[in-house]
């Protein structure tokens, strides 16, 4: 997902945007939902959120830390 729909998305709940990166815009969005902010991270490896919004590119951006 590209990041102007990420913002716009953001917005759409409520949320600053400014020029937060998508990563950022994105663990303000889990944060406010009451979700754990785990994307981009680690975490993907032990994720069971098979229905998460952002699970698609979590888990493109974890196979190219490796």
């Amino acid at each position: 997902m590209n990041v102007d729909t990420i913002r716009q998305i953001a917005r759409s709940r409520g949320l600053k945007v400014s020029k937060r990166k998508k990563a950022e815009l994105i663990h303000d969005m889990q944060n406010a939902e009451g979700n754990q902010a785990c994307f981009a991270t680690d975490l993907v490896n032990n994720c069971g959120q098979m229905t998460c919004l952002w699970r698609e590119d979590c888990l493109k951006l974890n196979k190219k830390k490796s």
